[in-house]
């Protein structure tokens, strides 16, 4: 019998993809039988998946086109769990079980700061996401989100009770991601001990405001020798690469795309996360887990959870790029012990993730 059917149709290349790729390998080295259900086109993307896991095609290529598929495997099949997550796939789940009449527990999961996220939202879309939080999601047995302040703010917003939504940290730190760090170094750059690199990671989007980080290092670059790269991939390319041409950067910075960021990471001198909202930036714990010296825009919801109000990395105002040019520089200057920034990364290993995740599934 299939233990938890996992449902995503995500990028192939954000967040969601780089914590369910942790997740779902270590929930089956715990013995459950798990299906991968595919949208076509859309990720996760599984080169190789482990053993107890099977991947499982629903003939469709986009999420509002999927309820009748999804409903015959819900009938065939009998799940014991369905986990989904993001909006629009969270409210198919909750309709197609629903529909399906079985016994399935369905188990959705939000992981940015929900008020955030509308707040850029077209009108229709939002009031639409809106209408789905506070008439549907009651009908989840559990949800789950990726800080506390990603919670208080579902609560705030959707009229859900505190009971229903559950905080579980995000699985991020793995064994993999020390082993793939030492890895050979993947440009020039980061061979060069003389000069600093700051980096910043994510989708290159409006959320991620990495045009603020350009031009805070743009600051930074006047009054010292460094270098700037950004790694990932998204619509915002060419306004970014505009944005350095302006500012008569392009031999300072590097727009690698979409690569496997350990390598880099862990010969950064600097990490910044510039996000106008986060669920949990992953980014950021993983950074931290390498020992990278960090800075944060305090955006909802996340990073001054995981900073610990400033303890382990300064957090400056988002969309301030004087403020975090400043930031970058007490980094350089005065970098915090390995060790010590380590420490802020802890509650984010898969095994502390994969134990939360079960309780909430029903599956410990």
């Amino acid at each position: 019998m299939t233990d938890l059917a996992v449902l995503l149709a995500t990028s192939g290349h954000s967040g969601v993809d780089r914590i369910m790729k942790n997740l779902v390998p270590a929930m089956a080295a715990k013995g459950l039988a798990i299906d991968i259900l595919r949208i076509r086109g859309h990720g996760p993307y599984w080169e190789n998946l482990p053993p107890g896991v099977r991947l499982v095609d629903l003939g469709t290529s986009h999420v509002n086109t999927s309820m009748s598929a999804l409903v015959g495997y819900l009938r065939t099949i009998r799940p014991k769990v369905l986990l989904t997550d993001k909006d629009r796939v969270n409210r198919l789940a909750l309709w197609a079980r629903r529909i399906a009449r079985v016994p399935t527990r369905a188990v959705v999961r939000i992981g940015t700061t929900v008020s955030e996220n509308l707040a850029r939202r077209s009108s229709w879309a939002r009031h639409s996401q809106l209408f789905s939080l506070r008439r549907f999601y009651s009908w989840a047995d559990g949800v789950i989100v990726p800080s506390r302040g990603a919670a208080e703010d579902l609560v705030r917003v959707s009229g859900l009770p505190g009971r229903k939504i559950t905080v579980v940290p995000s699985p991020v730190i793995t064994p993999g991601l020390f082993r793939q760090a030492a890895e050979k170094a993947p440009h020039p750059w980061l061979e060069d001990n003389r000069m600093p690199v700051i980096m910043g990671i994510g989708e290159l989007c409006a959320r991620k405001d990495f045009a603020t980080v350009i031009r805070a290092f743009a600051k930074v670059r006047a009054k010292r020798p460094c270098r700037l790269i950004i790694l990932g991939e998204g619509r915002q390319r060419a306004k970014l690469e505009t944005l350095i041409h302006a500012l008569e950067l392009e031999e300072a910075v590097c727009l690698p795309g979409f690569v496997n960021p350990y390598p880099w990471l862990s010969r950064a001198s600097v990490f910044v996360s510039s996000s106008r909202c986060e669920g949990l930036p992953v980014a950021l714990i993983e950074a931290l887990a390498l020992g990278i010296p960090s800075v944060a825009a305090d955006c909802p919801s996340g990073p001054r959870e995981i900073l610990d109000g400033g303890r382990y990395g300064p957090l400056v105002p988002v969309g301030d790029y004087q403020a975090m040019a400043e930031a970058i520089f007490s980094q350089l200057d005065m970098p915090a012990a390995t060790r010590f920034l380590q420490a802020a990364a802890r509650p984010y290993t898969v095994e502390n993730s994969v134990e939360g995740y079960l309780q909430v599934l029903g599956l410990a």
